[in-house]
């Protein structure tokens, strides 16, 4: 068998689902991970060599993504951290662009923007669906991952240019993302808004929602609070791990298909409750 027949059948190879399911945990442990990867990359950024600190993103990302596509089912602190990685390094790779090679935010906003359509009209046109409850092949997992990278460098990007090139400050484009996060749940419920598409664009706008808000608590400046990148980074973190723990603990994020498919892997038989009302 050829090294391309190789590749091909092991992008084709189902797998387990590994993805969460979509509860309010779900988006508070998001948005958290959102606001935790601005303020812990803005303090690498600014305390240590910037290109260090790159670095160290990129090693961090890469292992954690390595980790989440070789384990086999969904493990909420392997996703959770590959989450974080994405999350620390997508707002580096948003910073180097202006702070580094001094492109504008309405540029690189325009050009992640045009990296994320890219990803999606790929990834639809490979396997006819961007819903992440088909996440059952090496392939799709690698365009979901794509497309959170991208989603993460995009909103970071927006998040500042907001803020900064148009103006309104930390607080007022906080409050502005808050709408705009809101908007596609209250569409997809009230007015019949595609499930997938709400998803997506919710998604995309949790990273400048959550950027916002490490800024406007950490930055002394643009209307912030000054309390510290590195205090915010903080109690973010203890945050987090306290959500995925209990997410552990609790299987709160598992629906009856995790279960099923953990049970005829040879898993634990005992359902969560979650499972338990599908």
């Amino acid at each position: 068998m050829t090294a391309r027949a190789l590749l091909i059948k092991w992008l084709a190879r189902r797998m387990l689902r590994k993805v969460p399911e979509i509860t309010v945990y779900f988006w508070i442990v998001k948005l958290l991970t959102t606001a935790m990867g601005e303020s812990t990359s803005d303090y690498l950024v600014y305390h240590i060599d910037p290109y260090v600190a790159v670095i160290l993103g990129s090693v961090g990302l890469v292992a954690s993504l390595i980790l989440q596509l070789v384990v086999r089912r969904y493990v909420a602190w392997v996703y959770w951290l590959a989450v974080v990685m994405v999350a620390v390094f997508g707002t580096m790779a948003a910073d180097v662009l202006h702070v580094v090679l001094g492109i504008p935010y309405l540029v690189s906003t325009l050009f992640f923007a045009t990296a994320l359509a890219v990803v999606f009209v790929t990834w639809y046109a490979t396997e006819k669906t961007l819903s992440i409850h088909s996440i059952s092949t090496v392939r799709r997992e690698l365009f979901y991952w794509a497309a959170i990278m991208a989603t993460f460098a995009l909103g970071t990007a927006a998040g500042d240019l907001t803020a900064a090139t148009v103006g309104l400050g930390y607080l007022a484009s906080l409050v502005l993302f808050a709408a705009l996060f809101v908007a596609p749940g209250l569409g997809y419920w009230l007015l019949g808004l595609n499930e997938i598409f709400a998803f997506w664009f919710a998604y995309v706008i949790t990273r400048p929602l959550g950027a916002s808000f490490a800024d406007w608590t950490g930055k002394p400046y643009l209307g912030g609070l000054g309390i510290g990148d590195a205090k915010i980074a903080l109690v973010l973190t203890l945050l987090i791990v306290g959500f995925v723990g209990y997410l552990t603990v609790s299987r709160a994020d598992l629906t009856r298909e995790h279960h099923e498919q953990s049970v005829e892997e040879g898993g634990s038989t005992a359902a969560s409750p979650s499972a338990q009302n599908g």
